[in-house]
C-alpha cells in the first residue's frame, strides 16, 4: 500500500514529467483506464482520478491497459524488438491465452521471451499476459455488473452483460440442463491490495488476493467442483466478508463471522480446522501443524494442505512459519505474510493491554 505523502510526491513526479523517477512508479487514471509512466506528455489528471503503482504488473491486475502516448512497457527505446513485438501483440487480443506454439508462429523462442520480459519488467511473458487477461476480468469485478437470470439458466452469453475475457476465465454462464448454481463475484479493496471474493447467497468459498500465484486455477477448480457459474454480484456473504475486512485491517476485529464453506479433502480440512485454532499474534511450524493433527510425519503434506488454502486470512496459513523462524512461502506474497503477522501480534498486544 503506497502511502498518501508517497502518493502526493508520485503525483507532483508526473506533473513535471520527471524522468528520475521512471521505473519507480506507475500511475493509472480512473478517468481514462489507461496507466502511464512518469515523464508521460499527456495532459494531466486530477490527483483524485490517479491510482499509483509500484509495478507494471500491479497496475495491468487493476485493470488499467498501456497509455499509446508514453507506452509504458516499451520505454526505454532500448528495449528490444521481441518484447515490442509481444506487447503489440497482447494489446490486439488482451483475452488471448498465450502457448509457446503461438510464439512459434511469431518465430520467437518462447525462452528468449520469458529472459527478456523479466530482465525488462520483473515478470515474464505469460505472467504480463496473464495480468492484462486477469485485469480485463477483475474490471468487471470491479464495476458489479448484473446478469439477467433468464440468461443464466438459457446460458446465453452474448448479452450476459461482461465480456468474453471474464467468461473465459470464470467460466462461462451455465445451461439449465447442466448447471443450477450461480456464484457472485465481488472486488475488495484492502491495505495490502485488492483482493477477489466468491460466495453464493449463503457462504463464502474464495477470498484471494488478485495477484496470488495460479488465482485463475483456483477459480477454476471451484467453478468445476460446485458445477456453477461465477459471475460479478453481490450478496450477504460478500457484503460481510468486505466490512470485516475494513475492522480486521484497521486492527478493530480479530475474529471472523462470515461463514464460509472449505471445500477440499478430509485432510485438508483437518489442516484448515487446526489453522483455525492458532491464537491471533501467535504462530506454528508445519511440524506443529502435523502434530496437532495427529499426523507427525507428513510435514510436508500439511505444508501441501496450507498452500491449497482458498480463503486468506479468515483461515490464517500466513501464521505458519518454519520451525528455524524463517518465514517461508505464501501464495500472497512473503511480505504480505510478514505485514499480517506483524499486524496481528500489535492487535493480540492491545487486546492484553485492555
Amino acid at each position: 500500500m503506497i502511502s498518501l505523502d508517497l502518493q502526493k510526491e508520485y503525483y507532483q513526479a508526473l506533473l513535471e514529467k520527471r524522468t528520475d523517477y521512471e521505473g519507480i512508479f506507475y500511475v493509472g487514471v480512473k478517468t481514462t483506464g489507461v496507466f502511464c509512466r512518469p515523464a508521460c506528455p499527456a495532459r494531466k489528471p486530477k490527483f483524485e482520478n490517479c491510482e499509483f503503482f509500484e509495478t507494471a504488473e500491479q497496475a495491468l491486475l487493476a485493470s488499467f491497459r498501456p497509455c499509446k502516448r508514453c507506452k509504458p512497457l516499451s520505454h526505454p527505446n532500448s528495449v528490444s524488438e521481441v518484447v515490442k513485438m509481444l506487447v503489440d501483440a497482447v494489446e490486439g487480443d488482451p483475452e488471448k491465452r498465450w502457448k509457446n506454439k503461438d510464439l512459434e508462429e511469431l518465430a520467437i523462442d518462447a525462452s528468449t521471451a520469458r529472459r527478456q520480459f523479466k530482465k525488462r519488467f520483473g515478470m515474464t511473458f505469460v505472467e504480463y499476459a496473464r495480468a492484462r487477461r486477469m485485469g480485463l476480468a477483475m474490471k468487471e469485478i470491479r464495476s458489479g455488473l448484473q446478469v439477467i437470470d433468464a440468461q443464466h439458466a438459457s446460458g446465453y452469453e452474448s448479452g450476459s452483460g461482461f465480456r468474453d475475457a471474464f467468461s473465459r476465465i470464470m467460466g462461462a454462464p451455465p445451461s439449465s440442463s447442466q448447471h443450477s448454481t450461480v456464484l457472485k463475484a465481488a472486488w475488495i479493496d484492502t491495505k495490502l491490495g485488492p483482493m477477489i471474493a466468491i460466495s453464493d447467497d449463503k457462504s463464502l468459498y474464495l477470498l484471494e488476493f488478485v495477484d496470488r500465484r495460479g488465482l485463475e486455477r483456483e477459480v477454476e477448480r471451484l467453478r468445476e467442483k460446485t458445477k456453477a457459474a461465477i459471475i460479478p454480484g453481490s450478496s450477504e456473504p460478500l457484503r460481510s466478508i468486505e466490512k470485516e475486512l475494513t475492522d480486521y485491517f484497521n486492527g478493530n476485529l480479530s475474529e471472523f463471522h462470515t461463514t464460509i464453506t472449505m471445500i477440499g479433502s478430509p485432510f485438508q480440512q483437518s489442516v484448515w480446522h487446526e489453522l483455525k485454532k492458532i491464537p491471533i499474534g501467535e504462530t506454528r511450524s508445519y511440524t506443529d501443524m502435523a502434530e496437532s493433527i495427529d499426523h507427525p510425519s507428513a510435514v510436508r503434506a500439511v505444508a501441501r494442505a496450507n498452500g491449497c488454502n482458498q480463503l486468506a486470512i479468515i483461515i490464517p496459513c500466513h501464521r505458519v512459519i518454519r520451525a528455524n523462524g524463517d518465514l517461508a512461502g505464501y501464495a500472497g506474497g512473503v511480505t504480505r505474510k510478514k505485514w499480517l503477522i506483524e499486524h496481528e501480534k500489535r492487535m493480540a498486544n492491545k487486546k492484553d493491554r485492555t
